[in-house]
């Protein structure tokens, strides 16, 4: 049968995740490239919700920045005193109203729960024609959730939690994930008649249940197939846990649709990754924000990419790329930095301990080792020699040069901004480049050699250098009386 749509979705993230230890909220904690919050709301999008409200409370001020710059979608309703899940509903209806159709209520720490469980339970929801079914699942260890209780036909009779349970409840090991799909109009009665009699003096959303059904109504339940995906972030080590999880998933939808991973252990990807067919990802390899790498292309061992596009069949290697582009058939590094706004053209090079910032690099040309680059536009089929540096930053102002198509650069030059260096030119090695080089020509910027003899014995008598250059000398002497005396 086909699922309905709900006519809502509440996302409470009002608490305060005291267990986290955190200057953070909770729910902005990222796990795979996204907020737990993000998470949650992303799997409610895919049900196509009427509308999307978020409860927050704690830190509202934070955690509503980040919805009005992320979700803008989503309604945030302010609970001001968290007393309660139950509270926390009652405050969303006494905001919007009642709300006529399925109200689906979830939580934003829960970064495992899939849109098809969800969907599931919608399904189960409307299919029993329930009041309200809650999401359960059977787990090893319950400890800290509500148990379900049931009927010996197996209907749930009540939701207790952990701190009010009974030892006999406590053994129960399906757990209460604290997700419901309620009939909108009955929940807005049953809320407002939901008691604080219990050991923490708040308002539970779970008695809801209890009084829909001493109302007459049905109350159902579907499980979870897998109890990861309800389990809560409550501490450093849940959300680790969570990370591995969500890890795991995202490196199998990639093998599935052709990417090789070497070694999925030590392989890190965030969820909003886009890798193409044919892709070999090395370990030690970590992908994050919106990286793409297109079909054909070879990343890692031990390379870690933020918002960089790889163009197809290009190589990075021992590479650290934050918002770069690799063109196709490009090479970058082993040991290579490529910073924002770097862009290598097709077929060009960035190679061994290079660093570049804001720099384009033409097709075919290449940088390959022990050089800077920074704030520089270089053209096609250029070569830069090893220990050049494109001196940028005046130390006020940063400043831009040009080294144009077919240009050679040679080793040790520096490039000191704002200079063009024309094309098919030179620089000569050595050479402090403070002026444009015309086409063709030669760029030559350097002391001329001056030798001071003797220098050594004088002013570093009594080093080994000294004795090296004595023998040397002696050596030289010898010979040069050697070869006086057979001319004679």
């Amino acid at each position: 049968m086909s699922v309905p749509r709900p006519a809502a979705v509440i996302v409470l993230a009002a608490g305060e995740g005291t267990r986290m230890k955190s200057q953070t909220p909770k729910v902005l904690h990222e796990v795979c490239g996204r907020a737990l919050l993000d998470h949650m709301l992303d799997a409610a999008r895919d049900l196509g919700p009427e509308r999307l409200i978020v409860v927050i409370g704690h830190a509202r001020e934070r955690v509503g920045g980040h919805l009005a710059e992320t979700s803008p979608d989503a309604l945030a309703v302010v609970q001001r005193e968290q007393r309660g899940t139950g509270h926390a509903v009652r405050t969303v209806l006494d905001e919007v109203g009642a709300i006529d159709g399925t109200v689906l209520v979830t939580y934003g720490d829960v970064p495992l729960l899939r849109a098809e469980t969800l969907s599931a339970l919608l399904a189960r929801h409307a299919a029993d024609r329930n009041a309200v079914t809650v999401l359960t699942a059977e787990v090893p260890d319950p400890t800290g959730y509500g148990r379900i209780v049931r009927d010996p036909a197996g209907a749930v009779l009540a939701i207790v939690e952990e701190k009010d349970a009974s030892d006999e409840q406590r053994a129960i090991k399906e757990m209460n994930s604290g997700i419901y799909a309620f009939d909108g109009a009955l929940l807005a009665d049953a809320v407002k008649r939901v008691s604080t009699d219990n050991a923490q003096g708040e308002e539970y959303l779970t008695d809801v249940l209890s009084i829909l059904r001493e109302d007459g109504h049905r109350v159902g339940a579907h499980t979870a197939a897998d109890f990861a995906e309800v389990e809560g972030v409550n501490d450093r080590v849940q959300l680790a846990q969570a990370r591995q999880v969500l890890n795991r998933r995202i490196l199998e939808r990639h093998m599935r649709a052709g990417v090789t991973v070497v070694d999925p252990a030590s392989t890190w990807i965030d969820v909003d990754v886009e890798i193409g067919p044919d892709v070999v990802v090395h370990p030690g390899t970590q992908l994050h924000g919106r990286t793409v790498i297109e079909s054909g292309a070879e990343v890692g061992p031990a390379t870690t990419l933020t918002s960089t596009r790889v163009g197809a069949g290009a190589v990075v290697r021992n590479a650290v790329c934050d918002s770069a582009e690799v063109g196709p058939g490009a090479s970058v590094g082993p040991y290579a930095y490529l910073r924002p706004g770097t862009v290598l053209g097709r077929g060009s090079k960035a190679g061994t301990f290079v660093e570049m910032k804001n720099t384009q690099v033409g097709e075919r040309s290449k940088v390959p080792h022990l050089s800077y680059a920074g704030d520089a536009t270089i053209g096609d089929d250029v070569n830069i020699g090893a220990a050049v540096v494109f001196v940028n930053y005046d130390g006020v102002n940063k400043h831009r040069s040009t080294v144009r198509d077919g240009a050679f650069v040679g080793c040790d030059s520096m490039i000191v901004a704002p200079v063009t260096v024309g094309d098919g030119a030179y620089t000569a090695a050595g050479s402090v480049i403070d002026g444009d080089v015309p086409p063709g020509a030669i760029g030559v910027a350097r002391a001329r050699q001056r030798n001071i003899e003797g220098w050594v014995l004088r002013r570093r008598a009594g080093t080994k250098s000294a004795a090296a250059a004595q023998r040397a000398l002696a050596e030289q002497e010898a010979a040069d009386q050697h070869q006086q005396g057979s001319t004679t």
